[in-house]
């Protein structure tokens, strides 16, 4: 008799490198509305073997969905650039698409994100606003955006939830 295949993988947190810890915690607060669960600058050997430099984390959490932002020494200067410029360790996500109930939430959103930008608080590591929002032929909407540290995001609304 064959074995069932497992439970299909849940997301339990997105892992974001910066070299601001506060800058980029006060912008996932504001932004995406997160409080802060935890915080630690304690780390096991496998941890620190994994993630050289690493200095502090937070985890942030909003409906559920979570960050787990840490922050990382550069004493060399080795990453020119600063916050967009984490340490080379091979392949990165693209993006990472969040899901958005409504037309009317996806562009909430969008203009959100110019309300945070626009208030001056904080540092960004790609001074690009949002796409604009885009609708494919199944009607299906989307923008795209960058946060403190330059990695992307993506809201999409799909009508009826299929796709």
């Amino acid at each position: 008799m064959p074995v069932p295949p497992p439970a299909a993988p849940r997301l339990h947190h997105i892992a974001v490198q910066t070299a601001d810890l506060a800058n980029c915690v006060a912008w996932y607060r504001e932004y995406f509305g997160c409080r802060p669960t935890w915080s630690t600058d304690v780390f096991s050997p496998l941890t620190r073997s994994r993630l050289p430099g690493i200095v502090a984390m937070a985890e942030l959490e909003a409906d559920g969905m979570r960050f787990h932002l840490f922050e990382y020494d550069d004493p060399e200067g080795d990453r020119a650039g600063g916050a967009s410029a984490p340490p080379p360790v091979g392949p990165r996500f693209q993006h990472v698409c969040l899901v958005a109930s409504s037309s009317a939430e996806l562009r909430a959103r969008r203009r959100r994100w110019w309300d945070v930008f626009d208030s001056g608080r904080f540092d960004f590591a790609r001074s690009e606003g949002p796409t604009e929002v885009v609708v494919d032929e199944g009607g299906v909407e989307s923008f795209y955006f960058y946060d403190v540290n330059g990695l992307e995001f993506e809201f999409t609304h799909v009508p009826g939830g299929a796709r």
